[in-house]
């Protein structure tokens, strides 16, 4: 199964303050604040969801292929991506602008002091998946995953005028989305992905019922957070997956991430979607309990095993002979 995977595709630079944001602000002097913090720690992480979804799938032997705009530093992280299996010959180098970039310091109280440059992001509007799809000899699903907000209405746009099969993801962008730029997103998807939150915000917005969002899309899958899965659809059962057993939580960045790399790549195996969706939430965990969105390992027994602990021998015996050796 062919899988374009379109979306951000950034680097995180985290910092550390080692103080309180809050000790060096000055009430009646916010309306001209100037401060500098000196930091004691400064990771720097591959990120952006679109990279973070395609390297999961490649951990699980797929060869996705990853659609997004990057800058001329991008050479580094795209070794990284084809090394790990993910195929990076249809993202788009800008000439003038940098690779995403998400520069966040946090200080001891867990505050946060953010920004977001989204550079080479906002040129993935001019991309056209026609030719990725003649590249890669024909695609079976496309994932529309967060990223510039009219890349992602193109994408879907162009979805439905080929009859390419999607998948509708808008994560954090439904925040910066109208009610009407939601529902072209989502019109004719194959699958609607969402969080708890999200799926209550993406109905607001659209102004639909949970029963009209089906009449728009086929299957609708929202995660719960410890909760785990609910899917639903027109014409099936809902289905419920309980999160992964004996997780011991590290860093819940690039988690949903996660489940979406093992959800498709399940379905790229042809199993169900109570499968899939078992296969997600193991990826998810061992997200979670990584320091990273792409720090994370995937050992073909060692999974095993914890997928027969979370949902039963009969599972794992399904999953066994797809996993990487």
């Amino acid at each position: 199964m062919k899988i374009a995977v379109t979306g951000s595709i950034a680097t995180d630079h985290l910092m550390h303050f080692p103080g309180r944001f809050a000790d060096q602000l000055i009430a009646d002097q916010l309306h001209k604040v100037s401060l500098s913090f000196l930091v004691d720690d400064l990771v720097v992480r591959r990120g952006g969801v679109a990279s973070n979804i395609a390297f999961g799938m490649g951990k699980l032997g797929l060869s996705p292929i990853l659609v997004g705009a990057v800058g001329a530093d991008f050479a580094d992280y795209r070794s990284w991506l084809e090394r790990h299996g993910v195929d990076c010959g249809s993202v788009h180098v800008s000439e003038v602008a940098h690779t995403a970039r998400f520069v966040c310091t946090t200080d001891d109280d867990l505050n946060q002091i953010a920004s977001f440059y989204a550079g080479a992001m906002s040129e993935a509007r001019n991309i056209e998946l026609a030719p990725v799809d003649a590249r890669a000899g024909g695609l079976d699903l496309v994932l529309i995953s967060a990223n510039d907000p009219d890349a992602m209405i193109r994408h879907s746009q162009e979805c439905r005028a080929r009859g390419f099969k999607f998948a509708a993801d808008p994560s954090q962008q439904l925040a910066r989305m109208e009610g009407s730029d939601v529902l072209t997103l989502i019109s004719g998807a194959e699958y609607l992905l969402t969080n708890e939150y999200e799926r209550s915000l993406l109905e607001t917005k659209a102004g639909l019922t949970a029963d009209q969002v089906l009449e728009q899309v086929k299957i609708r899958v929202t995660t719960l957070g410890k909760d785990g899965v609910e899917i639903t659809g027109r014409g099936i059962e809902r289905i419920h997956v309980p999160v992964a057993r004996d997780v011991i939580p590290e860093d819940p960045t690039g988690v949903g991430d996660g489940f979406r790399a093992g959800f498709f790549s399940a379905i790229s195996w042809g199993l169900g979607l109570e499968r899939a969706a078992q296969v997600g939430s193991l990826v998810a965990a061992l997200v979670l309990e990584s320091v990273g969105p792409q720090e994370y390992d995937i050992r073909g027994d060692e999974f095993l095993k914890r997928f027969a602990v979370s949902y039963g021998d009969a599972a794992a015996a399904e999953v066994k002979s797809y996993l990487p050796a």
